[in-house]
């Protein structure tokens, strides 16, 4: 059972540089987007091979996070996750230095696979230390996440804003975050400390899984809860400002607060959730944010003046913001080997992240926009009455 307890980083061991691993890969996550368009014009791309080129970084991840969860069982889970994180930051150079198209697109597939297994790994680091903790961390971690990757853009758009060569700027991040990376790595508990979450001796005890294991019928239905979560938010942050400019009708820079606070609605509900799980447990946690998520998505499904439209999208955020690492902390409860059912749920939910942009847009070309976030409305309902599955009893190793 989870815990109440304080929810300071220094209570827990362990916490601390799983905390730091996580802010150092959202960092290189924000720091990338910020400069896809000196990418994009160094290479004078259309909107269109730019496009297929963005899709490289998912398929990479999505090819990655199974290998990656039995990886982090078979070897030690510290040493696999400090390899991944630090290959992250080192692949943060590759697509700024790709000299033509297809080096490109190898570059983002590179670079997309080592996040995805470096996804999985500080994930199962993290069940690990929720686990010998004995309440939720999982919502604060992911907020150190967004911390992160909020800092990486905002030094992004810094150094875009002054004219500084993407090679130089994404060079110099990733030196810094691999010395961080390594730095933390260290200090993460050994495998014998953490148990079965991170590919300890305890999870050793257990027969070696195979490497490409079919999910289990629990960490499907989990996978499910974490797709709808995860479409709610790529629907949001990709169409967001492309929503008021063309349905509510707003100035370019009030249709970018649209993310702006969607985004810091999520960071702020990942910050602060551990303390509403700990109140209320995973599954009143869950169903309560469906039920925020569904009324942020239909008052952008009416709003027709940003007054509306971007409260709406604010509360997506918030609704969906523990969905995700609830998720994870679940299926890493589920199976013997937590990194394969972190990884089976990863797929599935990062699939949903792939396939939503695409079916906005479907959606919204056959209908219209509003339409289309009645889809988002309706997933949010859904994940919120799958919340069952994220209880806690349901899944004890």
């Amino acid at each position: 059972m989870i815990a109440p307890a304080t929810n300071t980083l220094r209570a827990v061991p362990g916490r601390m540089p799983v905390a730091v691993l996580f802010a150092v890969h959202g960092a290189a996550n924000g720091s990338f987007a910020t400069r896809i368009p000196w990418i994009r014009d160094r290479l004078d791309l259309d909107p269109g091979l730019l496009g297929l080129a963005l899709l490289a970084p998912a398929a990479g991840a999505l090819l990655a996070m199974p290998p990656a969860g039995a990886l982090v069982h078979r070897r030690d889970g510290r040493r696999v996750t400090g390899a991944l994180i630090g290959a992250f930051a080192i692949a943060l150079t590759l697509p700024a230095l790709a000299p033509s198209y297809a080096l490109l697109w190898l570059a983002l597939l590179i670079f997309g696979a080592v996040a995805g297994g470096a996804d999985v790994a500080m994930n199962t680091q993290a069940v690990a230390v929720e686990e010998r903790a004995g309440r939720s961390i999982m919502s604060g971690m992911h907020g150190a996440w967004s911390v992160g990757g909020m800092a990486g853009s905002l030094l992004g758009v810094l150094a875009a804003h002054a004219g500084l060569d993407a090679r130089i700027h994404l060079g110099a991040m990733a030196v810094v975050l691999l010395v961080v990376s390594r730095a933390a790595a260290r200090r993460l508990p050994d495998a014998a400390a953490t148990g079965a979450g991170a590919g300890g001796a305890a999870a050793r005890a257990h027969a070696d899984p195979p490497r490409l294991a079919r999910p289990s019928r629990p960490v499907l239905i989990i996978g499910v809860v974490g797709f709808g979560a995860v479409f709610a938010e790529g629907a949001s942050a990709d169409w967001s400002a492309v929503y008021l400019r063309d349905v509510v009708g707003a100035s370019p820079a009030t249709a970018a607060a649209a993310y702006t606070g969607f985004a810091a609605a999520m960071a702020l509900a990942r910050l602060v959730g551990d303390r509403v799980i700990a109140r209320v447990g995973p599954v009143a946690t869950v169903r309560a944010g469906g039920a925020l998520a569904a009324l942020g998505a239909l008052l952008v499904v009416v709003a027709r003046t940003p007054l509306a439209a971007v409260p709406g999208f604010a509360l997506i955020g918030l609704g969906i913001a523990t969905v995700v690492p609830l998720a994870f902390a679940a299926a890493g409860r589920a199976v013997p080997h937590a990194g394969q059912g972190i990884a089976a749920v990863a797929t599935i939910a990062y699939g949903a992240g792939l396939a939503a942009p695409g079916i906005i847009g479907a959606i919204a070309s056959a209908a219209s926009l509003p339409a289309a976030f009645a889809i988002v409305a309706t997933l949010c309902v859904g994940f919120g009455l799958g919340a069952g599955a994220l209880r806690p009893a349901a899944h004890g190793r």
